[in-house]
């Protein structure tokens, strides 16, 4: 990429083409042109050939793209082309259903739980260990994590976050109700995920469907 910026937009579609990728690869697709791509996605093809310019292109013009490189290209992109080892902050029903999820496909691999409910101590969910809050910064200490992703209530999430980051975490995938990126260091990469905020897009747009 040459150091070249690139806008959150297009990054934000890369997850989008390696996931119709993946889908075409398991069809038996082994080419296939921006504008058939384009009519797959609803994006335009012009908008796909832009994208991936961005990374040097990978097509050829005529020829379309070699579906299983383009995927394989785009997972590197992405950092897939590793292992990430993430754990889990809140063993509630998110945090279960998150624990539930086959991460691991994608290259994330959940290796423990955290939790201050003694319910949880000594548990063991889907194959993942739970451990107490009190355990988490000596198990930092003695472990490599890359992503800590947070299922707490608001209040919690920020004196957390301080904790994991004193602790070396520069990864947190955020479910708590309030925007980590506000109060951490510039080299803490935090993905804020509002599950409400998507339900409301989604009552916004059906009320516009309905005045149509």
């Amino acid at each position: 990429m040459n150091g070249k910026e690139i806008s959150k937009a297009v990054i934000r579609r890369l997850p989008r083409y390696y996931r119709y990728l993946g889908d075409l690869i398991n069809q038996g697709v082994e080419r296939i042109s921006s504008g058939d791509l384009s009519e797959q996605m609803q994006v335009t093809a012009s908008q796909i050939r832009q994208d991936l310019n961005n990374f040097g292109g990978f097509g050829q013009q005529g020829y379309g793209y070699n579906v299983k490189n383009l995927y394989e290209e785009i997972g590197k992109i992405l950092g897939l082309d590793r292992e990430h080892t993430m754990i889990i902050i809140g063993a509630g029903n998110l945090g279960q259903a998150l624990a539930n999820y086959n991460f691991a496909k994608n290259g994330f691999k959940t290796v423990a739980m955290f939790d201050n409910n003694p319910k949880f101590k000594g548990s063991v969910i889907r194959g993942i260990p739970v451990y107490m809050i009190e355990d988490l910064p000596e198990y930092l200490k003695s472990h490599r994590i890359d992503v800590a992703t947070l299922t707490l209530p608001k209040d919690y999430a920020a004196e957390m976050a301080t904790i994991l980051v004193e602790n070396g975490i520069k990864g947190i995938w955020n479910f708590a109700h309030t925007d980590l990126d506000l109060h951490l260091p510039e080299d803490v990469v935090v993905e804020n995920v509002h599950l409400s905020e998507s339900l409301m897009q989604l009552s916004y747009n059906l009320e516009q469907k309905q005045e149509d």
